[in-house]
């Protein structure tokens, strides 16, 4: 992985954000549809011993905002609480966006990718990076594995999401086939 690291990883945390939002929206027209509480999402899991919603939805903007920081080299943020209502989850994605916007320009360095990074476990071991290591290792499969969950979630109590709300930036990308060996 090159320097590029730091821009994909941004580029992909920002993308996938929206689509996380867009699908907490989808559930909360499943939930008025069907006249349930809209912020009972929140305590929903997959199952007992794993994350609920609201947890999966911190875990995701946390690596996402903790990754984007060490590639800046600024201190990485607390973790934080899980969020207790639907609007809260959402005002959360918007101000992790908000946080990788303002990190951009310092975190998308040629530097970013080969910054020396170290991830503390406990007081005897820690991981150590350079930041295309922390981006590709550590930060996007740890994003995308919250994220996913966070979806399944939501797919699993009912509401009516596919892989186009997982995916709804890509369509950006959809053209016209050209006409070939025509005429």
């Amino acid at each position: 992985m090159t320097s590029d690291a730091p821009a994909l990883a941004l580029d992909t945390f920002r993308a996938m954000l929206s689509n996380l939002a867009h699908c907490l929206e989808l559930g909360r027209a499943h939930a008025l549809e069907l006249e349930l509480p809209v912020d009972g999402w929140v305590s929903k899991r997959l199952a007992p011993d794993m994350y609920t919603l609201a947890q999966q939805v911190l875990l995701a903007c946390f690596h996402a905002e903790d990754a984007s920081s060490r590639l800046a080299g600024v201190a990485p943020p607390a973790m934080g609480e899980p969020d207790q209502c639907l609007d809260a989850l959402l005002a959360r994605i918007r101000a992790t966006q908000a946080r990788l916007d303002a990190l951009a320009p310092s975190a998308c360095t040629e530097l970013a990718g080969e910054r020396a990074i170290e991830l503390t476990l406990d007081a005897e071991r820690a991981f150590y990076l350079t930041g295309a290591q922390l981006v590709r290792d550590w930060a996007l499969p740890h994003f995308y594995f919250h994220v996913v969950t966070a979806y399944d979630i939501l797919r699993h109590h009912g509401v009516a999401l596919g892989k186009p709300d997982y995916l709804g930036h890509v369509g950006r990308y959809i053209r016209p086939r050209a006409a070939r060996g025509i005429g």
